[in-house]
């Protein structure tokens, strides 16, 4: 079975087209992206621009022409935070449908945090034991806990990358380098939302493993040593929080251009290394994490994963 999953998230319209039936391993036929950068769309009364609903009407009738040209038996469609916090974001959604005739469906954050888990859980498998997963988007950080396909416990957090970067660190949108005092900041306001956070994951019992996933959290341990992305899925990647700890000191004092060029940086997204780095360290530190496993899985293979299991038959 072809299936293809459509992806809006707060940096990137993603399409993922892959040949899977239940009980097998999703196989990636195709991948296509988009760099829309929606949240940037959302002006200070919550408003999506006509520029960022026109861009996204173009991306999704693009992601369905290739869905079609791929062979997709089914397109799944979703939308995370950009289109989640924005207040004519159904209007906009409504809009696109009748264009396009693709049914976006809204994702609230813990939603995302479950079906993220569930990839993490098939991917590491029971062996793994009680898994803690973390995910950074650009708007929101999902944690999710738990000893069954099904998290015990299930958060968001809105401490995505690219919306701490816009509200604490403008300058390194720009290419600048990041303020020192600014990051300060943004540690102080990433550890006052995960403390409460922290006391609701602590009443699961420690984690037997605790993974990551997301592109933040794969540049984050490209930079510290882990292996590249040409080594493929299946090379073992890690985080270890001494060394995120000394990333931090180093991406806050060079400039964001600058840290576009080193190896394992998209350049579209170098300006959020700062902040995803600075949240993924409250993160770890938070829950006391001294390393966290890399799963190549996330969102959209949880979202393909429930739907092969909704099918009931081989």
């Amino acid at each position: 079975m072809r299936l293809g999953v459509l992806d809006v998230g707060s940096n990137t319209v993603h399409l993922l087209v892959v040949d899977a039936h239940r009980g097998a391993h999703p196989t990636p036929m195709h991948d296509d992206r988009w760099l829309l950068r929606l949240a940037e769309h959302v002006d200070d009364d919550g408003q999506l621009s006509r520029a960022g609903e026109k861009a996204l009407l173009k991306a999704v009738q693009q992601a369905c022409d290739q869905a079609e040209k791929q062979g997709c038996e089914e397109l799944m469609a979703l939308v995370t935070s950009a289109i989640r916090e924005a207040h004519n974001g159904l209007e906009v959604l409504d809009r696109i449908r009748g264009r396009t005739g693709v049914e976006l469906r809204v994702l609230t954050g813990e939603d995302e945090a479950r079906l993220t888990f569930l990839a993490v859980r098939r991917w590491f498998g029971w062996s793994a034991g009680r898994l803690l997963v973390f995910d950074i988007g650009g708007g929101s950080l999902e944690i999710a806990a738990g000893m069954d396909e099904d998290p015990d416990v299930a958060l968001s957090l809105p401490l995505g990358a690219g919306r701490m970067t816009r509200r604490f660190l403008p300058e390194a949108r720009t290419g600048g380098r990041p303020d020192l005092a600014a990051l300060g900041k943004l540690r102080s306001h990433a550890d006052e939302l995960l403390s409460p956070a922290a006391k609701k994951l602590g009443k699961v019992g420690p984690p037997d493993l605790v993974a990551a996933t997301s592109k933040t959290f794969r540049t984050l341990a490209r930079l510290t040593g882990a292996a590249p992305y040409s080594a493929g899925i299946w090379a073992p990647r890690e985080l270890r929080l001494e060394s995120l700890e000394q990333l931090v000191g180093f991406v806050s004092r060079i400039e964001s251009g600058a840290l576009g060029e080193l190896q394992g940086v998209s350049p579209d997204r170098a300006h959020q290394v700062p902040a995803g780095a600075v949240v993924a360290a409250a993160t770890m530190r938070a829950l006391d994490v001294r390393c966290v496993r890399i799963c190549p899985w996330a969102l959209r293979e949880g979202v393909i994963l429930r739907r092969l299991d909704s099918l009931g038959g081989a």
